[in-house]
Order: structure tokens, then C-alpha cells, then sequence
């Protein structure tokens, strides 16, 4: 066990963190009188190093679940055991999450990435089996005593993720952990040891051991980090992306039919990061991930036109189901996956109005279309231009912001967020004499389009407008 000086801004920053989270303290006395040691552990220790104090704490301890589970509910507002068979018991005070996890010191059957629970005997078996370095440092409470075997101090001043012991066999054990060191490059801006990245390498293809789910929860992680680029990158350049989502690296075959980027990999990476300069306010994962996805269609629709250009004509429609497909792949919940391919389905729609085409309805069908994603639509279509000539750039945004400004006074005359028939079911059939039944639905759909083509009507124009569909569609 080696017990690691501080410098002062470090032991500063320790102590910053028992002052803000008294309750780490006041778990360590109960488990001490308890005879048990506690500490503070992995995620919480590093990020309060940097800076970067949460309210979700890590704990470890040398009791085992039935004495965790027995003292935290004599301290605890709220009480969880959802990962108990894992040695794992959750807590809330003061509204202060806690997980104290008895010392472990697993074993994995190379297989599956479930481990065998064994139990450890010392902090040292729980700090050795953990994924990198800058996660395998703990610190005693009450006594506050720091806590670093291998070196994690000096690789979080040095901004760098290595692993404990040899890389290969780390990952071999838990391949999940080639994709946490992607998704803590992109989170923490560290760079990845030559080690660890060539052990990412070598047997990528194991990461097809770990369920779709377990993959989702850390891609969207890497997604939401503060540089998702550098993730991105490291999962592409590892060939890990191929078993994450391997439509990102087949757009490094798809030239950009201006001749404006190196290819369309680059300008799909240049698209998030702008896509995340516009956020206003949480990183938004639909807007990250239409943002990487809203050009996976090229590939598949790439032409070659006489005279040597380069055409993608609908990679829109062909790049929405695309990413459809891959977000239910991936298990991601119903909503996301319709939000992003609703936003990469419409990403193109905006280049049909800077050619001067758009009629009000035309604006009126933008807007319905997008619905309540017209916020991130906007975002996703101004962070579509990545053209290095500052003219055409400025005209493209000069154009979005007219579009912009004719839907906002579009919107000061009608609803535009909320487009409804300017008749209802209920008037349709009173006027029509109908029972309940699709003609209804149909009748309806019609006074619809109509608003949608020519802006609220009065009664008497919707229902004048009513009669004379029904002369040609009711029998």
C-alpha cells in the first residue's frame, strides 16, 4: 500500500470535498464503530482532484452486503439494492447519492463480462482490479488517508488513461473497458497511453462480447462528454467503432460532393462539434447524435456524374432509416431513435428555400414537419455548413436567419407549433351527417392540408371547403 503526498492544491481539493459532502465523514464513523474501513474510491476521487466535485459518491469497504445493507439503512433516507448480488448497496441522504461496495477482487471468465463476485480481503485487491489508473485511488474516511498504488496522481496531472497492470489483459478481462477509455477521453479531454490504445487495437473485435445495452449506456456517455471528437476519433482509429457503429467510419469513403473536406468522416466530426457550440443549454443527445448520424446515407447513395462530380441525391430518406435502424440496434429508447432520424430525415429540407422556392405553406409544412424538434433542427442545419469559403458560408447562414425570421412572423399570425383543421372531428360529422369512422379521419386530414396550403380559414371558408370534398369522396 503506498500513501501518496498531496500538493497543497490537491489536498485542497480533497478537503474541499469532505467539506462540501459531509456525509462521506459521517459514513465513515458509523462504519468504523462498526469495525469496518471505508473509503472513498475511483470516479468521486478523481473528479474531486480536478475540480470537479459531483453528488453521486463511490464508497468501498471491508463489510460485506448484509452489515452495508444493515448500517445504511440506519442512516439512510432511501435505501437500494438493485446491486446487491454484485456486493453493491445504494443510498441517499440529505440528497447526497452514496454506493458502498464491498472490497472485491474479481475474476472474469473471458467469455461474458460478468464477473465472478470474490470478494477481497484489502483496499489493495479492490484498487488492483479496477480499469485505469486515475480510478484505482481511494481515500479513508474519517482519517483521510490518500491512497495510490499505481501512480493514478501522476497520470491525472499528466492528463492520461492507462490501466493498473498490462492493458491487453485488463481489456481481455472486460472488454467494455476499451470503449470507457474512448468514452473517458472524450469526458475528461485526457490523452490514451500508446499502450492501452494498441491493446484497443488488437482485439477490438471482443468488444462483441458486451451487450448492445451496456455499449449504449457508455457511447452515450462518450456523446455527451465535454469533446466527444476525441472519442469518436480513438473509436474509429482502434477499429472499435466497426462493433459501436460502424457506419461512422464507412463515411471515410464517401468524398463530400463540394470537394470541401477531406472526406465525409471529417465533415460529419466538424458538424458535431458545431452542433455543440450551439447548444443552449445540457449537452442533448438527439442533437449529438442526429449531428453524427445525419449523413450515414452517402455511402450507399454515392454516384459518380459525368465530368468527375459526386452526387448523393436522397441520402436524407436512405440516412433515416439508416439511423433508425442502428439506434434500436443499440437499444436506444423509442423516442430517441424516431427524434434523430425525424431530424436527419429533414436536415437537407432547409437547402430547397435558399434557392428563393418557398411559399408560406412551404414554411408552414418546415415547421409542422419538425414539430417540437425545430429547436434542434435549426441547430442541426446551421451547424451543417462547414464550406471554407466565408462567402457561401455567410450566405447560408444569412439565409437560415430570413428563414428563421419569416416563421417567427408566420407564427405571430398562427399557431404554428400546434397546426389543427380549423374544423374539428365532432363539427365534420354534425356537418356531414357521418357516424364515427374513417371518412371522419379522412375529412379531417383534408382540412388540414388545406390550412397547411393557405393559413387559417373562417367557419364559413372551412366549411364551404368541407362540402365540396365531400361531393367528390362520399358516396
Amino acid at each position: 500500500m503506498i500513501d501518496t503526498p498531496l500538493t497543497p492544491a490537491q489536498r485542497t481539493a480533497l478537503d474541499e470535498l469532505m467539506r462540501a459532502w459531509p456525509v462521506a465523514d459521517e459514513l465513515g464513523e458509523l462504519f468504523a464503530q462498526a469495525g469496518h474501513e471505508l473509503h472513498l474510491v475511483g470516479g468521486s476521487v478523481r473528479d474531486a482532484l480536478l475540480g470537479r466535485l459531483g453528488d453521486d459518491l463511490d464508497f468501498c469497504t471491508s463489510a460485506r452486503p448484509d452489515i452495508v445493507l444493515a448500517l445504511l439503512e440506519k442512516w439512510a433516507d432511501v435505501v437500494w439494492t438493485t446491486g446487491i448480488d454484485f456486493g453493491t448497496v445504494g443510498a441517499s441522504r440529505r440528497g447526497i447519492r452514496v454506493e458502498v461496495t464491498t472490497f472485491r477482487a474479481e475474476a472474469y471468465d473471458r467469455v461474458s463480462r460478468n464477473p465472478i463476485v470474490k470478494y477481497g480481503e484489502n483496499l489493495h485487491d479492490d484498487l488492483e482490479r479496477r480499469d485505469f489508473t486515475i480510478n484505482a485511488m481511494a481515500v479513508s474516511v474519517p482519517g483521510h488517508v490518500f491512497t495510490d498504488p499505481y501512480g493514478g496522481l501522476q497520470d491525472v496531472a499528466a492528463g492520461i488513461i492507462r490501466t493498473p497492470g498490462k492493458a491487453e489483459d485488463s481489456f481481455h478481462d472486460d472488454p467494455l473497458r476499451k470503449l470507457r477509455a474512448a468514452r473517458f477521453a472524450s469526458q475528461l479531454e485526457f490523452a490514451v497511453a500508446e499502450d492501452v490504445t494498441a491493446a484497443m487495437r488488437a482485439k477490438a473485435s471482443e468488444l462483441s462480447r458486451i451487450t448492445a445495452e451496456r455499449i449504449r449506456d457508455e457511447f452515450s456517455k462518450l456523446m455527451l462528454g465535454k469533446n466527444p471528437i476525441v472519442g469518436l476519433r480513438l473509436l474509429v482509429d482502434t477499429g472499435l467503432a466497426q462493433y459501436v457503429i460502424p457506419e461512422l467510419p464507412a463515411l471515410q469513403l464517401a468524398i463530400d460532393e463540394h470537394h470541401q473536406h477531406k472526406d465525409v468522416y471529417e465533415h460529419t466530426l466538424t458538424v458535431v462539434a458545431q452542433a455543440i457550440d450551439l447548444e443552449d443549454g445540457p449537452p442533448d443527445l438527439v442533437l449529438r447524435l442526429a449531428a453524427l448520424l445525419h449523413d450515414i446515407g452517402k455511402p450507399d447513395t454515392r454516384r459518380l456524374e459525368p465530368g468527375g462530380g459526386v452526387s448523393f441525391h436522397h441520402h436524407e430518406v436512405v440516412g433515416a432509416k439508416m439511423a433508425r435502424k442502428r439506434l434500436r440496434a443499440l437499444r436506444y429508447p423509442k423516442d430517441v431513435v424516431a427524434d434523430v432520424g425525424q431530424l436527419v430525415f429533414l436536415h437537407l429540407r432547409f437547402y430547397g428555400y435558399k434557392r428563393g422556392e418557398w411559399t408560406d405553406s412551404a414554411v408552414r409544412r418546415y415547421v409542422h414537419d419538425a414539430g417540437e424538434l425545430l429547436p434542434r433542427l435549426h441547430k442541426l442545419t446551421r451547424s451543417d455548413v462547414t464550406t471554407r469559403n466565408k462567402r457561401r458560408a455567410a450566405a447560408l447562414q444569412s439565409a437560415y436567419d430570413e428563414l428563421e425570421e419569416r416563421i417567427a412572423r408566420i407564427a405571430e399570425q398562427e399557431d404554428l407549433a400546434r397546426v389543427r383543421p380549423d374544423l374539428d372531428g365532432n363539427a365534420i360529422m354534425e356537418l356531414l351527417d357521418l357516424p364515427p369512422g374513417p371518412l371522419v379521419g379522412k375529412a379531417w386530414k383534408h382540412l388540414k392540408e388545406v390550412r397547411l396550403e393557405h393559413g387559417p380559414l373562417s367557419r364559413e371558408d372551412a366549411e364551404r371547403e368541407l362540402r365540396a370534398w365531400a361531393q367528390e369522396n362520399l358516396p
